[in-house]
C-alpha cells in the first residue's frame, strides 16, 4: 500500500466534474478520482478550513464516531473496477476493529476531518495514477537503461574485500 495525501480538487476540463487529486509522499504519482459536487464541497471545506454554522453530513459522521468512541484508523482505496474506485474505512472501538465499505470521496472527506491516513493499493496506483513530472520519469528510465547497458556479469560476483571475487 502507498500512503497518499490530498493535493486538492480540480475540475475536469471537458465535463466540469470535480476530481480529487491524491499524491504519493514523493509527489511523483498523482491519482485522480472523479467525485460528486457535494463530496467536492465537503473535501474543499476541510482543505480551506471553512467552518459551517451547523454540522454537514461528514461532520455529523465524525461527531457520531466521537460520541460512540469509534476511531477512524485509516482509509484504504483498494480496488478499481469499471472506472469505479472502492474504499474501506478501518474503524476501531476499544479492542474491536471493523472494516466498512465506503465511496472513496466520502472516505477521504472523513479522513481529512479525523487526520486518518489515506492508503491506496499498489495495483490501483499502477492502473490509475498519472506521473506528476513525466520528464523526471523519463530521465530515470534513461539512466536505468544506461546502467543496464554498461553492466557486466562480473559486477555481480561477490567480493572478498580485497577486490578479488570470492570462490563460491
Amino acid at each position: 500500500m502507498i500512503e497518499m495525501n490530498v493535493a486538492g480538487i480540480a475540475l475536469d476540463a471537458a465535463t466540469r466534474i470535480p476530481i480529487v487529486l491524491l499524491k504519493d509522499g514523493t509527489e511523483r504519482r498523482a491519482l485522480p478520482i472523479w467525485i460528486g459536487q457535494n463530496e467536492a464541497r465537503a473535501i474543499l471545506s476541510v482543505l480551506e478550513n471553512q467552518k459551517t454554522p451547523r454540522p454537514m453530513t461528514h461532520d455529523l459522521m465524525v461527531n457520531l464516531l466521537s460520541e460512540f468512541e469509534v476511531v477512524l484508523k485509516r482509509v484504504v482505496i483498494h480496488a478499481l473496477q469499471d472506472s469505479t474506485f472502492y474504499a474501506i474505512l478501518t474503524v476501531q472501538q476499544g479492542e474491536v476493529t471493523k472494516q466498512v465499505d465506503a465511496r472513496p470521496s466520502d472516505a477521504i472527506a472523513l479522513a481529512l476531518r479525523t487526520n486518518a491516513p489515506i492508503w491506496v493499493m499498489e495495483e490501483v496506483v499502477a492502473d490509475a495514477s498519472i506521473p506528476v513530472d513525466p520528464d523526471i520519469d523519463e530521465a530515470e528510465r534513461e539512466a536505468f537503461r544506461e546502467f543496464l547497458a554498461n553492466i557486466n556479469p562480473e559486477d555481480f560476483s561477490q567480493s572478498r574485500g580485497d577486490g578479488e571475487p570470492s570462490a563460491s
